[in-house]
């Protein structure tokens, strides 16, 4: 797959993301991440050390035992930082099940090749 913009990348994402329970481990870990680098200039600047640790941990067990793919982080990781938070925001909103629906078309659990 040729990924030249985040727009070329995010169908790939949200396919990489098919599964319900993918996408709640990875807002999980999202929230999980915030709260850590709020708590590390509130509390103690080590805390930053957690952020990615609680982020990756919750989407890296999803990808590998939910979704059964490579997390989209190994390849591109800026486009999937973003991605990640983008998915997150449209989870708040309501609209990524319609999002995943419009990506995967009729097959809405479909994944990309691994």
């Amino acid at each position: 797959m040729d990924i030249q913009s985040f727009d070329d990348f995010w169908p790939y994402y949200v396919r990489a993301h098919s599964q319900p329970r993918t996408r709640l481990l990875h807002a999980i870990g999202s929230v999980a991440a915030i709260a850590a680098v709020a708590a590390a200039f509130a509390l103690n600047v080590w805390l930053l050390i957690a952020a990615p640790l609680l982020g990756y941990s919750f989407a890296w067990y999803a990808h590998f035992f939910v979704e059964h793919n490579k997390p989209a982080t190994f390849g591109h990781p800026f486009y999937s930082l973003a991605a990640d938070y983008r998915m997150l925001f449209l989870m708040m909103a309501g609209k990524m099940d319609a999002e995943v629906a419009r990506c995967c078309g009729a097959n809405a659990t479909l994944t990309p090749a691994r």
